[in-house]
Formats: structure tokens, sequence, C-alpha cells
């Protein structure tokens, strides 16, 4: 079985986050300007989060979420419809060997905020944070 290139807990290289963040603005560029040619994905609008790429680059996971959040389900399934539609067209912009294959997952950031902030609203917490 192969090992996990973070198995160790080091994290993502430098050239991991910078492709990532490259491919997250351009895909958001092109999620904005409706640039894709459905018209069910262009009455979205949809915020891209993060971009995280494989090591070797081949494939790039974009955590997205509607404006709202609402119809999350919807706008993935509208996002893996139109896959290489827009792998083409994110492609087109920028300046890497290889266009990576582009994944679609909800982002669940906003959801874990939320959660941290109603801990730190408890009563019990509150408590506990303004003993110490």
């Amino acid at each position: 079985m192969a090992r996990s290139r973070f198995s160790d807990g080091s994290g993502p290289s430098q050239r991991q986050l910078r492709v990532g963040e490259l491919i997250r603005r351009r895909l958001s560029d092109v999620l904005t300007q409706g640039d894709i040619h459905d018209p069910d994905l262009n009455r979205m609008s949809i915020t891209v989060g993060e971009v995280r790429c494989s090591p070797d680059l081949k494939v790039a996971t974009a955590y997205v979420l509607p404006l709202g959040g609402e119809r999350a389900d919807d706008a993935i399934e509208a996002l893996r419809r139109n896959k290489s539609e827009i792998r083409r067209v994110v492609a087109k912009g920028l300046a890497l060997k290889f266009s990576p294959e582009i994944r679609f997952a909800v982002d669940e950031t906003y959801d874990r905020l939320d959660d941290a902030r109603r801990m730190f609203a408890d009563e019990t917490v509150r408590r506990d944070i303004d003993s110490e």
C-alpha cells in the first residue's frame, strides 16, 4: 500500500499551495464571468473558498459554496456536469504544464466557524474562559 506524502503531518508543499491558489482565482473568475455554457450554473453565485492540489498536481479539489449556502447539492451537480468545460476554460488562463482534473466538494468551513461561535457563546464555556 502506498504511503501518503503527508502522513508525517508536513502539509502541502509551497508549489501545491501556489498552484491551488492560481486555480482558485481562475476558477472564481470563470464562474463569476459566466464563461461556462450552462444556464443553470450561470444563474448561481458560487464562492470558491479553497483549491487543494494533489502532490503530483494532476488533481485539484475545489471547495465551493453557493451564495447563502443554500442548494449546495445543486451547485455541486452543475459543476460536475460541466467539469470538462470548466477544466478546459480554467487551464486556458493558466501557464501550467498539465491541466489538472478538477473535482468539486462543498466548503464546510463556514459551518465549522458557526459551530465554534456557538461553542464560545455557551455559558459554561464563557465561565471557563472568564475564570482564567
